[in-house]
Parts: C-alpha cells; structure tokens; sequence
C-alpha cells in the first residue's frame, strides 16, 4: 500500500531493514554514537547549532513539553488549523494559561495581529505552527522575524511536524529557540520519535519554571544527554534510533537536503496543478505547503467511496481534518515519495475521476 497521507508515510525497505539488527543496550557506548549521529544530521535539518532532543513519543510529546518546561507567565499559540489548537489544549490542560490567535481557515499568521496580540498582554513562551497538515498552509518564517528579533525575552517554539526535512527550517536565522518535528513525516521514518532543538535561552528559562513534569521536561532531557554523552533518563526506542540514524544519514549525507528539498517542492508543484485543473487547491496561494495539499471537494464526492476506489489500487489518501471533512481531502506528497510516484497516484485518480 502507497501512502499519500499527511502522515504517516512509505518507509523505505532498507530502513525497515534496520529493525532486523540485535537491541542493543541503551547505555552503551555504542548507543551514545547514535544518538551522537541523530543530533548531528537533526541540527542541519533544523539549521541550528543547539542542542537536539529525542522523544520516545509523537510529537506532541515534545509540543507537550516545550509549553510546560518554558512558560512561566502566559502563552499565545498562533493557530493556522487544529494542530495550533491543539498545542493551546496542551497549554490549558497543565495548568498554563494559554491564549489563541487563529488564522482564518487557509491563511497564515498575520504578522500585525500577532504584534497586536503581544501588546496586549505580556507572553513568554509564544508557539507558531510551521506547516498545518489540516488546513496544507505553510506560515512565513520571513514575515514573522521581525516580531521574533522585536520580542527577544520570549521562547520561540515551532512546530515543524510535517515540514522539517521537506523543507528549509533555518533555526537560528530566525531566533527560533526550539523546533519540534516527529518521525514519520518528511523524515521517513515509522512512528514512534520525535526531536527537538533546544537554544541556550531555553534552557536559562526553564531553570525558572517550576513544575516542569518529568517525562517531558525539556530541561531534564538536556542536562542528561550533556552529563552522560548523548544518553536520556529513560530507556529510549533504540531499535527506531538505529533506523533514525541510518535515514538521517541518507538524508543529510546521500540525496543532500537541497536535493530533497527541491525533490518536494517539484512534487508539490506538480500535484496543485493537478488539483486546481480537476478541483481547487485550498487556501492562500501565498503560502501554500510543500509537502500536503489541501483539495476542496468542489465535486462533492463521497470521499468514503473514493477512499474504497483507492485502497483497491494500493493508495491510500486522507479526508479533511475537523470542520474541514467531507469539504477537503488532503494528499500528502512529503518523505522519499518520487515525483514518479505522484504521476502514478494522479493517473490513477484521473481513472477513478472517468468511470
């Protein structure tokens, strides 16, 4: 089965292979090389110098944690569709006080409206959504810097779930203090990790906060992978580590990021012009995402029996997330899907599309 969702995605053999290999304990020296090899390729995905996080867990996860180890005073999550929701939720429910400033659905952040949002009420931890998988709208890091340069005492905190490793994420040219993605998205990667980068001013800020969790506390997780090389305080998923390593090397030191990057935006290109000639691309053409479209639905088709019409032929594709189902349905074009593989799922979508 082809994957064409917003994730998970299609793992390649060899990297599956990698799961044949013996556990291996996750204190040995062996173990502290990889995860070694992990932080190294993490940051040239992230674009940072500072220090990566692994989680055993999706990543929100680490959304959970960056918000509860770094928030002192108040929160604003800037929500450009249900995933931004979903990290004010993960505010609230520890205890934060969290606000929200939504986007209208297929727009980004408006850069005034957050600036008006930051007047209005002190905030020390702010967190954007990258790349929104339920709307397929990717937010301007560019228009955001100078509010991110203007609001130095603020953690900055990004979600790039679906973008990083599909996409330039430039870290530390935009004061980005911790970025978070997980590993079956753009990575390729099958479920189960998640990383973060985490800056020497978030670290400084978390020393601050009390009641951090343990877990997910951003702050614990540092300090043991600086005291005991590369290790973490519990016992990690070393077998998807291994894996991790093997693809992140494959990604950073074989296809090259630049290839990669350009690999998807050539399937994204391809893919919207498909839409827009069949349907119509949600959203914002300005900021439209590299690695999922968004559809409407303007042929009002049961996406159930076309979902059916494409499990038969081996693919599989998502419908529109929250308020946005039955409208939309989401194609993802993210991971090592080739642009050979994007042809082949539209052929096949113009077959259903002709019966």
């Amino acid at each position: 089965m082809k994957l064409f969702l917003p994730g998970p995605v299609s793992v390649r053999s060899e990297v599956l292979k990698q799961f044949d290999k013996p556990v291996i304990g996750h204190r040995t020296k062996e173990a502290s090389e990889i995860q070694k090899s992990i932080t190294i390729n993490m940051q040239k995905i992230f674009g940072t110098k500072e220090q990566i996080l692994v989680s055993t867990s999706s990543g929100t996860g680490l959304m959970e944690g960056a918000i509860r180890s770094c928030t002192k005073k108040r929160a604003l999550i800037c929500a450009i569709g249900s995933f931004g929701e979903l990290w004010q939720r993960l505010g609230l429910e520890n205890g934060i006080e969290t606000d929200i400033l939504r986007s209208d659905d297929g727009e980004a952040t408006d850069p005034n409206k957050l600036e008006e949002a930051l007047k209005a009420k002190e905030y020390d931890f702010v967190g954007i959504t990258h790349n929104e998988t339920s709307s397929g709208i990717l937010n301007s890091l560019d228009e955001l810097k100078p509010l991110i340069d203007k609001y130095p005492h603020i953690i900055w905190a990004l979600d790039t779930v679906s973008s990083a490793g599909g996409t330039p994420i430039d870290q530390d040219k935009y004061g980005i203090d911790i970025a978070i993605t997980s590993s079956q998205k753009c990575l390729s990667l099958v479920p189960g990790l998640s990383f973060a980068s985490f800056s020497q001013k978030a670290v400084e800020k978390a020393k601050t906060v009390e009641n951090r969790g343990h877990y997910f506390d951003l702050l614990l997780l540092y300090k043991y992978v600086k005291e005991h090389n590369y290790q973490y305080p519990s016992t990690p998923a070393i077998s998807n580590m291994v894996a991790a390593e093997y693809q992140l090397n494959y990604i950073v030191n074989e296809e090259g990021l630049e290839n990669r990057f350009k690999r998807h935006e050539e399937m994204s290109e391809y893919f919207k012009k498909w839409a827009n000639e069949n349907f119509e691309v949600f959203g914002n053409k300005k900021y439209l995402s590299p690695t999922i479209t968004c559809v409407k639905n303007t042929r009002n088709l049961e996406f159930d029996t076309i979902s059916q019409e494409f499990m038969k032929k081996g693919f599989l594709i998502s419908n529109g997330y929250g308020k946005l189902a039955g409208k939309t349905f989401r194609v993802g074009h993210m991971g090592d899907t080739r642009l050979e593989d994007i042809k082949e799922f539209t052929k096949t979508f113009d077959e259903i599309l002709n019966k």
